[in-house]
């Protein structure tokens, strides 16, 4: 019996933990146990081998007999993620083309540039929009019954009065327009809380962000007093420029008007390098220069006579200088403002406007100062304006969220000729002479002022970049060179075989 339980000590002892030799190399586990419903990794006793244990064996329940097909004898073969650790990380192999092609594309800079002609696009139109819409209820007429009374041959009684149609104006109140698009500003706040809500759906982080502005204010120290003063002193300032600007279209074309408002860049950056301090660019100063001329170009274009058409040009131009004076004071009175203070910023101003200007509005109205036919009042393009003139202004002031600025100047510029074509096609406009030259020149002065501080260096660059393309040219083919005595065949002092020449 001892012999015999010696003689099994060994066997047991080679299954479970085989004895190794002095020269022989660790060997695998002889003995794996799985469990076919378990699919995790085998765990790994004390003694090394290779055992997994199901759900089943884990709860306390009766584990696989030995001589059930789930015990593999033997050494086992290689597991399946072997070969994934052998072959290469991806952080070692180049990306491909498709990849790099797929990271340019979708790209954050490459969505911003494609958000950015959406906004230019969106700019154009909407600015472009509201500004043809207000023309056209400035042009239109209606017959209109209206009482006569004529007075009789040699006599000085008047005839029986009778009733006659007269074509008369439908529209003619500039103040009125102005107020009731003024008023449409007042959705900037409620659009942004309304944002903020489908956003983030979260009534403690829009209180937050409500805490947040008036925290701001007050860390800079602008009380109630003063956050209304400067608010009536920007609605003031609002409301002249746009007064002017609407008051310019009864007497000139669309494309007049909005090319002489473009001028307001080159105010801008004027006032900007006065006030603000501002770098100094030459190239800006030229621009100045350029729009100065299209100014005076279009305030001559009919001739020195036609006082009504230089009085437009200088309403024009003082809309333009008013919007620079606004966004210059805007940005030393506020500074840096987040897009929750100037929403609501903006809706103050338009709350202002509603209540303060209301009474004026009614003393132009009674006082035949502005005409207004309620009954004949073209409402689609009045309420359509003002809603264009809404998205303008959103896309102005918000558009930098999305995209670079760049993209919303450039909405204003192109709508300048989109105008021109619309005006030539329904009005029959001729740009020709001195309107055409005075448009071309402020276009061109509005384009130099985007030009960026350091722009010379980018012409270094692209001329460097020439020169250095020429200097890596590919070289021509070296010459074959002589294996007989090493040097090259076509030299001019040896000949191929090697002497002298």
């Amino acid at each position: 019996m001892a012999e015999d339980g010696g003689a099994r000590r060994p066997s047991i002892a080679t299954i479970f933990n085989p004895r190794r030799g002095r020269g022989s190399a660790p060997s695998r586990p002889s003995v794996v146990v799985t469990d076919e419903d378990s699919p995790g990794p085998p765990l790994q006793l004390s003694n090394g081998s290779g055992l997994r244990v199901g759900s089943a064996g884990l709860s306390g329940s009766s584990t696989t007999p030995v001589g059930s097909p789930s015990i593999n004898l033997g050494s086992p073969g290689p597991p399946a993620d072997v070969e994934g650790s052998v072959t290469e990380s991806p952080r070692d192999t180049p990306p491909s083309k498709c990849c790099r092609f797929r990271k340019a594309v979708f790209s954050k800079t490459t969505r911003k540039i494609v958000v950015g002609w959406v906004v230019t696009c969106c700019v154009t139109t909407s600015w472009v929009g509201a500004t043809h819409l207000i023309k056209d209820m400035f042009l239109r007429t209606a017959s209109v019954p209206t009482t006569l009374t004529t007075p009789l041959a040699n006599t000085t009684t008047s005839s029986p009065p009778y009733t006659e149609a007269v074509q008369r104006e439908v529209f003619d109140a500039p103040f009125f327009t102005t107020w009731f698009c003024t008023a449409w500003t007042g959705l900037f706040f409620p659009l942004y809380l309304a944002c903020h809500s489908c956003l983030r759906r979260d009534k403690a982080s829009l209180r937050l962000t409500l805490k947040t502005i008036a925290h701001n204010f007050r860390d800079r120290g602008v009380t109630f007093s003063k956050f209304m003063t400067r608010c009536c002193l920007f609605c003031l300032l609002w409301v002249v420029t746009n007064y002017m600007y609407v008051y310019s279209l009864r007497i000139l074309d669309c494309t007049d008007v909005m090319a002489l408002y473009s001028a307001h860049v080159s105010f801008v950056y004027l006032l900007s390098w006065v006030i603000l301090h501002d770098q100094f660019v030459g190239v800006r100063i030229v621009a100045v220069i350029m729009c100065n001329t299209g100014i005076a170009l279009l305030a001559y274009m009919d001739g020195i006579t036609r006082t009504k058409t230089l009085g437009g040009v200088v309403l024009a131009a003082a809309s333009a200088a008013g919007s620079a004076v606004y966004k210059v004071l805007f940005k030393k009175v506020i500074g840096e403002a987040s897009f929750g203070q100037v929403s609501l910023i903006f809706t103050v101003i338009a709350l202002l406007n509603t209540i303060l200007l209301s009474p004026l509005v009614a003393a132009f109205y009674f006082s035949g100062y502005e005409t207004v036919l309620w009954s004949h009042l073209p409402w689609p393009n009045l309420l359509v304006a003002a809603a264009l003139s809404l998205a303008a202004n959103l896309l102005g002031n918000f558009g930098i969220a999305f995209t670079f600025e760049i993209f919303i100047t450039l909405g204003l510029v192109l709508a300048v000729p989109v105008s021109a074509a619309l005006d030539i096609k329904w009005y029959g406009v001729k740009f020709e002479g001195m309107k055409l030259a005075g448009v071309v020149l402020i276009m061109c002065g509005f384009f130099l002022v985007l030009f960026p501080a350091n722009w010379p260096e980018y012409i270094t660059k692209v001329l460097r970049w020439g020169r250095h393309r020429k200097r890596n040219q590919p070289r021509q083919q070296p010459e074959p060179v002589d294996y007989r005595t090493g040097l090259i065949s076509r030299s001019h002092l040896r000949s191929p075989s090697g002497l002298i020449r």
